[in-house]
This record gives C-alpha cells, structure tokens and sequence, in this order.
C-alpha cells in the first residue's frame, strides 16, 4: 500500500474521511485505517493535521499491521453456498483443512454464510470442529462489500494461521478484497497444499506460466495464509454422523453494499454439459482427428452414462464446444474415471483431471506422458479400440 497510517500519531479526528474521493479511509478502534480501494491519489497526506497519513517509500515493505506470528493458529474454510446450499467445493475444502488442521495440532473453523442450522451442522459432520453461521436472509445473494467486511471481521477475530476458499466466481471476486483488507498474501487456484515441515508454513502449489511449471508459493512473513483451491482437486474427508463441533450465530455487519444484487440469471445451453459432478468422463484430444472421431466418444460415453471431455487441442480445433473442455483453462474434474482418448497428456491438461480415482488412457505413442498418470494404459489405435469398449459396454448392459 503507498499510503499508511502511523498509529501513534493518528487522533481520530475523521478529518481525512472529506479528502478521500474513494472512501478509502476507514476507522477501527478509533484509528484510520487505509483499506482497499485506495487509489493513491495522495489527497490524504494534505487532509490530515497530525501528519499521520503518510507515503510510503518505493519498494519499501510495509510492517505497521503486522501482529506476531505466535498469534495465529487455526484453519478456516470459507464454506460457498447457493441457493441456500453449500456447494460441494465447500466440503472439498473442509477435506484438505482438517488434515491441514491435524498436522497443525489447531482446529478447523467453517465460516458460512446465507444458508440454515442444517447446512452448517452438514460442515461438522465433514470436519469442521466450530463453524460460523449467519443465516440472514440476504446473505443468500452474494454481495462482495458485505462478505469481505463480514468475513475480514471474523478473521481479525478467531486470527487462523491458513485461510482457503474455492477458486468459484464468488471466491474469485472477493476473497482478494479480503486478502487486500487483511494486508497479507494470497495465492490463486492452488492444486495441492502441504504444511512445509521445517518451517510448518503453507506450501500453496499452482500451476504457473501457462501452466509449464508447478510453482510453491509461500507466505513466512504475513498472517493468515490465504490461498483459493480449484473445486474437484482436493478430495473430500470423512464423513461422521456422530461427530460433533460448535455452532456459532454471528449478525450481519452493518456495512452498506454498493451494489444491489437483482438476480442471478444461469447460463443456458443447447448442451447440457456437467463435466464437475459427473462420475464418467470420456475425453478426446487431438489424436480423435475431427469430429468423425468425437462421435466415437460420445458413443463410449453414452454406453457407459458418462459425460464427453475433451482437451484444449481438440476446442481449439472447432471440434466441440468449449464447455467440454477439461484442464487449466477448461474445468478441472474429478470422476471416478476418467477415459483420455487420444490425449497427449501436456500438463495443462493433467492439472484438470489427474485425481480422478481410475485413468485409462488409449493412445497409440507408447511414450505418450499421459501414461505417467494413468491407472491403465492401452497402447493402440483408439479408432479400433473405443468401437470395441463401446460394444462390449453395451453387451453387458443388454443395449
């Protein structure tokens, strides 16, 4: 941030709130306080009479928030809902927390907001050991001013060491605000998270530079580490009707949206492609050939009540539409298994579905990478070998 208030020096006379044209200038504990939308138009530094609005240095880093490290301990899950019910991210989440949690020797704490007592009693049984709740109705539409000031609360309150949200629209647009509000680090659409042994900071791996490298981020020096995780990479923990956990009411902050949130229109589709919740997917790339070849697939697929994938080759190709497409810029799924046809295997792609629970590749380059990953690999001709699949599905089935 290029403008800071010294503490010490601040009075609290609001004399600064009139100089900033962004309302960039709030007040906590009766103290300015420079938050995100700081434009660094410098109107301030003239607007206070004690002086204590002040530029900061090029390059220079910036410690005057910074609380001792010792302080924070816990992991908190941002839980999403919509319509009332918490999406499956959110549970995806409470999985990598609790072992995070346990390898921690802290609690794992559930933030949620705009669903019911039996949505967050669902988050205990999936690990949450206390969970936050605000129930009120206006909640269940997003509204990015009240969950950041609403969620940036709770953090200054309960001080987690980790915070994780999903890598959706809703944790896209403001869990950044958050991290701005909180002055620490945040690292976007994580693929994996390990506590570093040595140091016992986060480990938030994501793929970077198109995807060509898989790049370990960390966050030493700032607290809460805060990272957003793709939905269907992580998998979800166990399950536990009995377990028990904390379930706290908590109000809606008084802060005033400045926006106001009409309705949510869903994309509609003349294919209805939910590549996220399905248990099968058959995918194609590039060794498919064209169009002829992707109704092999959608043959395969339709014999086993799956969904068809495809890589980024075969949609930039025209070959199907972009919603099938699977890895770093398409969707990153998660089957139970998952077919890759004619798949190379380049990384970007592996990012989107290498914890599916079985992969079966068919590809005819026996040293093709995507065999690296694959549960089964059958080296071959797919234009012989998905026909014969798809027939014998179909025989066994009765079709």
């Amino acid at each position: 941030m290029p403008v800071i208030v010294i503490p010490d020096k601040c009075t609290g006379c609001e004399t600064c709130l009139e100089s900033c044209p962004f309302d960039a200038i709030e007040f906590r504990d009766g103290k300015a306080y420079i938050n995100e939308y700081c434009n660094s138009c410098m109107n301030c530094l003239s607007g206070c009479p004690e002086g204590a609005i002040i530029e900061t240095e090029p390059g220079a880093r910036n410690t005057e928030h910074r609380q001792s490290l010792e302080d924070y301990k816990d992991v908190l899950v941002f839980a999403e809902q919509r319509e009332g019910r918490v999406v499956p991210v959110s549970y995806e989440l409470l999985g990598v927390g609790r072992r995070l949690s346990d390898e921690l020797g802290a609690r794992l704490i559930a933030v949620l907001f705009g669903a019911g007592e039996p949505e967050a009693q669902e988050l205990v049984k999936w690990g949450a050991d206390k969970v936050f709740l605000c129930s009120d109705a206006s909640l269940r539409k997003f509204s990015d001013d009240v969950y950041s000031e609403m969620l940036a609360k709770i953090i200054n309150e309960q001080k987690p060491s980790i915070v994780l949200a999903g890598a959706t629209p809703v944790g896209r647009s403001f869990i950044p605000r958050v991290a701005a509000r909180l002055r620490t680090g945040l690292t976007a659409d994580c693929t994996s998270l390990e506590i570093d042994k040595e140091t016992g900071n986060l480990l938030q791996v994501r793929p970077a530079f198109g995807g060509n490298i898989m790049a370990a981020i960390l966050c030493p020096d700032y607290r809460p580490q805060m990272a957003t995780v793709r939905p269907r990479v992580m998998k979800r923990g166990e399950y536990d009707e009995n377990r028990t956990g904390e379930v706290i009411t908590v109000q809606i902050d008084s802060t005033k949206s400045r926006t106001n949130v009409l309705e949510f229109v869903k994309e509609v589709s003349e294919v209805s492609v939910n590549l996220h919740e399905a248990d099968i997917i058959v995918a194609g790339g590039r060794g498919i050939g064209g169009e002829k070849g992707y109704k092999l697939i959608e043959e395969l697929a339709e014999a086993l009540g799956g969904a068809v994938g495809a890589s980024r080759a075969a949609i930039d190709e025209g070959w199907i539409p972009y919603s099938h497409q699977v890895g770093q810029t398409g969707k990153t799924v998660n089957p139970k298994i998952y077919f890759a046809c004619g798949i190379s295997g380049a990384v970007q792609h592996l990012v989107g579905m290498q914890s599916s629970d079985i992969i079966i590749a068919i590809n005819k380059n026996p040293e093709a990478p995507i065999f690296n990953v694959a549960t089964y690999g059958i080296v071959g001709d797919l234009f012989e070998i998905v026909p014969m699949l798809t027939k014998k599905v179909r025989e066994v089935k009765g079709m």
